[in-house]
């Protein structure tokens, strides 16, 4: 199997870390991974602005770059949400098929061995478009028995406290260019969901997008909590034996 790694933008620009973390783990478990130099955006905030002629244009470059290639991983559920169900990328004949790295693992079975010991506070904050979009989660307002994909993962763990929260899978306000064009209403949502972490103790708040870690934390170090704020792919990473 070749694997492409998909870095979306803001993560190249803005958390690098979290880029090579995807690949560390990547390799570690085995896969052959290879990075398009040419790459750029998804096309996801060209689309959401209602520029959808232009976001096609940069989709078509994602398929040019990930040509022959069998996956695509990516380690934010919002960007591989926006090629799977608004670019349908993955439905034409020579398409690579496009993963959440996490959602990656869980169909592949394949998770890294026990990590080292993390004795920390960690609140997890599920992003609205890997919860609802990509089914990593079940969210709160279906009737269903509880799953997680990312629970294996955190199982390995040893010593880490997941804290229960009032409002676990609440949108945290980013949004995207939401937080710009509804900047009063998106902090008030963010500055609720980081209460919510900080009201049960959380030393730690743990995300798959680093996009909603970005508005979070953005709030969070403005009012001086003091509060950390991870990818889960950098914690993973990090805790590799």
């Amino acid at each position: 199997m070749k694997i492409g790694l998909f870095v979306p933008c803001y993560i190249d620009q803005f958390f690098p870390s979290v880029g090579k973390s995807t690949l560390t783990i990547l390799e570690n478990l085995g896969y052959d991974v290879g990075y398009p130099l040419d790459q750029t955006c998804c096309g996801q905030p060209m689309v959401n602005s209602g520029f959808v002629k232009e976001g096609n244009r940069v989709t078509q470059n994602f398929r040019k770059a990930f040509e022959g290639y069998d996956v695509v991983v990516g380690p934010s559920g919002s960007c591989v949400h926006h090629l799977l169900d608004h670019a349908h990328v993955g439905h034409d004949p020579g398409d690579p098929k496009v993963h959440e790295l996490f959602s990656f693992l869980y169909e592949q079975q394949n998770f890294p061995p026990r990590l080292k010991s993390f004795p920390h506070n960690v609140g997890l904050h599920y992003s609205c478009h890997a919860l609802r979009g990509l089914n990593i989660a079940s969210p709160s307002e279906i009737v269903e028995p509880y799953f997680s994909k990312i629970q294996p993962i955190l199982d390995l763990i040893p010593d880490m406290k997941i804290v229960p929260l009032d409002n676990a899978d609440e949108c945290c306000g980013f949004g995207g260019t939401f937080s710009v064009f509804e900047s009063a209403v998106s902090i008030d949502m963010g500055q609720r969901r980081v209460d919510d972490h900080l009201k049960h103790e959380a030393r730690y708040i743990i995300s798959m997008d680093s996009s909603c870690l970005m508005h979070m934390e953005g709030i969070a170090r403005k009012r001086g909590d003091k509060v950390e704020f991870l990818h889960l792919a950098d914690l993973v990473a990090n805790l590799w034996p």
